[in-house]
């Protein structure tokens, strides 16, 4: 899963990213307004975590800025006010949650898993599509009950695909979910084929056919 952080305090902002990647989420951040809009509009995030005080903007600007530009990340805002009126602001605008500092990192840990999964499994732990079954907790994959053992980096290339299904997924758009904004430095996207072969090979050992195709020119997609 890929977390953006946009929070202009420093030492909250590490805090929060060293604390989902611990939980293998793949974190990247921003500071402030300007920072905050370029990332969101360049790449594809799970959900972003959002402070309304920014250097450069308010975030709730960048929040009805998102929302009008149709980006569909789950959005929570994290701030120190208090006030009703900024709470009902903030979900009119289209924030999905909202949690006051200070806050335990484990309660915001446990409000985007819940997010995530009413966005991708109407609230409930497992992707299941026919035969095909995720456990996104355990990261556990199954076809007609049958284990498929998978390593970390095909799992992401699945989940990522089946959060996209029947809609072509570009080699780059795969790379830049795994390794975030650092998929500018590698040399190559060839990986992204390696993966998708094995994905391939072990979801027809058990029997689960062409979920997995490739679209000449273009990328490839998960047909469910």
């Amino acid at each position: 899963m890929k977390l953006l952080v946009i929070e202009d305090e420093a030492s909250l902002r590490r805090s929060i990213v060293d604390y989902f990647t611990q939980e293998d989420f793949l974190c990247e951040q921003a500071g402030t307004f300007q920072e905050g809009i370029q990332k969101a509009d360049n790449f594809q995030y799970d959900c972003i975590i959002l402070d309304i005080n920014l250097p450069g903007g308010s975030g709730l600007k960048l929040l009805d800025y998102l929302r009008k530009d149709k980006k569909p990340e789950g959005i929570i805002i994290i701030s120190a006010r208090d006030a009703v009126e900024e709470r009902i602001t903030g979900l009119d605008l289209g924030a999905d949650d909202y949690l006051t500092k200070p806050f335990h990192l484990s309660e915001l840990y446990a409000r985007v898993k819940a997010l995530i999964r009413r966005k991708y499994t109407a609230g409930s732990n497992i992707m299941e599509f026919e035969k095909l079954q995720l456990d996104l907790s355990l990261k556990i994959l199954t076809y007609n009950s049958l284990p498929i053992s998978l390593t970390k980096n095909e799992y992401e290339v699945l989940l990522f695909l089946i959060t996209n299904k029947n809609r072509v997924v570009s080699r780059q758009a795969i790379a830049e979910h795994i390794y975030g904004e650092q998929a500018d430095n590698l040399a190559s996207f060839d990986f992204v084929y390696s993966h998708v072969k094995n994905l391939k090979r072990k979801l027809k050992e058990k029997g689960a056919g062409d979920l997995l195709q490739a679209v000449y020119g273009l990328g490839y997609k998960i047909v469910i």
